[in-house]
């Protein structure tokens, strides 16, 4: 009887051919050139563009490549051919995501996790003439001619950006009392 490939993490058993709940499960439509997202990554797009690879990969099942959740196997683990597999179609999701300006730059990191917070670290801070710029659309922004929908509608755009791009507090205490996440 031939029996699918199953791997031992944290004495969980898992079903690495076909479970398709499982991370290390690829549909068969999932192929190293697809693109995940309509757009690219140009730079100053990176929060929306992160979020929307983050809405794709999560509806892949492979959110978890790129969080730091799923770590390396040790290389004698069953699950680390199948890690290995599933890392390198990320990676490659997340190379056909980004711009070709930008796509050299990251050519040589071969894990996802690693990947992912390059190009945060990169692209998620907001420089100040965007952030002054925002400020001024929120300001100046009214409805005028634009019917209720339409000015709601550009007002939440608006201020999604900046709120999403707006730096976050971290938290310095062991047992969180100073309730910088919620700020």
């Amino acid at each position: 009887m031939n029996r699918p490939p199953r791997g031992n993490r944290g004495g969980e058993v898992i079903v690495l051919v076909e479970d398709n709940t499982s991370p290390y499960y690829l549909h068969a439509s999932d192929n190293p050139s697809l693109q995940l997202v309509p757009h690219l990554l140009i730079g100053s797009n990176y929060i929306n563009w992160s979020r929307s690879v983050v809405t794709a990969l999560i509806a892949k099942n492979k959110l978890s490549f790129v969080n730091g959740s799923l770590p390396r196997p040790l290389i004698d683990d069953l699950l680390s051919p199948s890690w290995i597999r599933c890392n390198s179609m990320v990676i490659s999701w997340l190379r056909n995501s980004v711009s070709p300006q930008i796509c050299p730059s990251i050519m040589y990191i071969e894990d996802a996790h690693e990947l992912w917070l390059d190009l945060r670290d990169r692209f998620s801070q907001i420089d100040s003439a965007r952030s002054y710029q925002l400020k001024q659309q929120l300001m100046f922004l009214t409805q005028g001619s634009s019917n209720v929908n339409t000015y709601f509608t550009n007002l939440r755009i608006v201020w999604d950006e900046f709120k999403h791009s707006q730096p976050l507090a971290w938290c310095t205490c062991t047992t969180c009392r100073c309730d910088s996440a919620s700020k």
